[in-house]
């Protein structure tokens, strides 16, 4: 297999053929390509362009992922935010309560979702409201001479 461009461009440049401009002109390439190319292998060793992935990216790897699946399979009614912690605690992955939630709907993953008691603005349940408190001393309104 052949050299790529990006490898034939960084060795002659490596075995001093010219500025990066002279050999942007004669590989008949952007100067631009070449010091992105240059730069690109002093950062991570690569002689190649990365090609550039748009989207959003995962913010859990794919062990991570793997692991959230292996849990919900195992104890299918963790909640978000015991996933939450174990994330954080065992795959050192820090994610919002929504992101894991973002995560579970990716992986085609349920979670069991516990009944709620439905309440309004906070008020203790109708029951609790209903019961009125007897006073030990009588009725209300009683006059205390005897």
């Amino acid at each position: 297999m052949g050299m790529t461009i990006g490898r034939k461009f960084l060795s002659a440049y490596d075995q001093g053929g010219g500025t990066l401009e002279e050999l942007a002109e004669s590989f008949v390439v952007s100067l631009g390509w070449a010091k992105k190319i240059s730069a690109q292998r002093k950062h991570s060793g690569q002689a190649e362009r990365v090609r550039h992935q748009p989207g959003r990216k995962p913010h859990a790897g794919v062990e991570a992922q793997k692991q959230v699946g292996a849990w919900v399979a195992a104890q299918p009614d963790l909640t978000l935010a015991e996933l939450q912690a174990k994330l954080h605690r065992e795959a050192g992955v820090v994610l919002s309560r929504g992101r894991v939630w973002y995560l579970v709907r990716k992986l085609g993953l349920r979670l069991k979702v516990a009944p709620r008691h439905r309440t309004r603005h906070g008020s203790p349940p109708q029951a609790a409201r209903s019961v009125r408190r007897q006073d030990p001393h009588g009725p209300v309104g009683t006059p205390d001479i005897p």
